[in-house]
């Protein structure tokens, strides 16, 4: 059998390609080296941020638009609530990297949007202790989604148009073969007219070219029981996206007892091997998240809930690889999503199987390109 296309790895990402694969009536098959979902990855666990106002690039913007439809769309189909919108906090000195990015994006785009102060902040949103003289932009259709249970309904939704999706089977190695690419597994041999390479931290083992673009890295992320919860809860607490002197913190509210989550990017900065990482919590990695519950969020720095190890694998300038092998163009490839790609993945699965399929895409994917200046060299 020759396949229409072949996706390795269905996480967040694969799982979306997937089901736009499948729901396009292509022959699609799905490898998966360990469960659906699972949580040696980057896309587990029980929340992510969605948010609109993009301080990364406003080119991030159309796109966002794109996945929030498609994430409605998904939870229509599934019959489950996946998208919770509780307004979006991006806060930090007002000519930093986050507040002015967030505002251009906002400006550039007809984002509604407000610019608060930190006393107006703090007196709205009680649970915040933002300093003078920082500020936040306020935007409300920042949110999240259930993350674990997005995987699970993308892969149904393939499963269900025909995808055949096969768990615990890692793929070895790939080859161009004339017009088709041929994969290895441990199991067997696939042949396929398209390859799409959507492997998260493990990229590299099946695309050695980019072994120093899109690198692994420890991720720890933390829930407390918050002193006090009522300030804390979905209503009540909005998502946030915040640059300090520690560093840049993200957190969630509290959804079904979870308890507030909190996370730092580059945590301690700790490259990994997906397959060697120490996924123990220790107290060094809660100590740099009490931190900030302790100076911006002291209310919330109640007991430890939980903790978890994942797994974030950055590119160089921190935006996404979307794009066809340079050397194999029925070979596409997404990776380098540098702990901001989860919201995403509706959209991106989109843009992968019209890669696959089609050659090209409708979107604007030129920030993404593998040739561009900042991963050159």
């Amino acid at each position: 059998m020759v396949y229409d296309a072949i996706v390795l790895g269905a996480g967040g990402m694969g799982s979306a390609a997937l089901a736009h694969l499948a729901e396009r009536g292509a022959r699609v098959l799905g490898l998966e080296r360990y469960t659906i979902p699972h949580s040696y990855g980057s896309s587990h666990g029980i929340t992510r941020i969605i948010r609109l106002a993009y301080a990364e690039h406003p080119d991030y913007v159309p796109l966002l638009r794109r996945a929030y439809s498609l994430w409605r769309t998904l939870e229509q189909r599934a019959g489950e609530r996946l998208l919770f919108i509780t307004g979006g906090v991006d806060a930090g000195p007002l000519d930093g990297p986050i507040v002015a990015g967030s505002l251009e994006a906002c400006r550039q785009h007809g984002l509604a949007h407000e610019l608060l102060d930190a006393a107006t902040l703090n007196r709205r949103v009680p649970g915040f202790r933002l300093p003078d003289p920082h500020v936040a932009v306020y935007q409300p259709d920042g949110g999240f989604l259930l993350a674990q249970r997005c995987v699970l309904a993308h892969a149904s939704a393939a499963r269900h148009a025909g995808a055949e999706i096969h768990e615990q089977e890692r793929a070895l190695t790939w080859t161009p073969d004339g017009l088709t690419v041929r994969v290895r597994t441990e199991r067997q041999e696939y042949v396929a007219r398209a390859l799409v390479v959507t492997a998260g931290p493990w990229t590299s083992a099946l695309v050695p070219d980019l072994r120093w673009l899109a690198v692994p890295e420890r991720q720890v992320v933390l829930w407390t029981a918050p002193r006090r919860p009522e300030l804390f809860g979905v209503g009540a607490f909005p998502i946030f996206y915040m640059e300090a002197i520690e560093g840049r913190f993200y957190g969630i509210p509290s959804h079904d007892g979870s308890g507030f989550k909190v996370g730092k990017y580059h945590h301690r900065r700790q490259r990994s091997d997906p397959d060697r990482m120490d996924r123990t919590c220790h107290d060094e990695d809660e100590a740099v998240l009490r931190v900030a519950l302790r100076r911006y969020f002291p209310d919330a720095d109640g007991p430890t809930v939980n903790m978890q190890t994942c797994l974030f694998t950055n590119s160089p300038d921190e935006h996404f690889i979307i794009d066809r092998h340079p050397e194999a163009p029925n070979v596409v490839v997404a990776a380098g999503f540098s702990g901001h790609g989860f919201k995403f993945c509706t959209v991106v699965g989109e843009i992968l199987a019209d890669l696959a399929l089609d050659g090209g895409t409708r979107h604007r994917i030129d920030l993404f390109r593998w040739n561009r200046p900042a991963l050159a060299g």
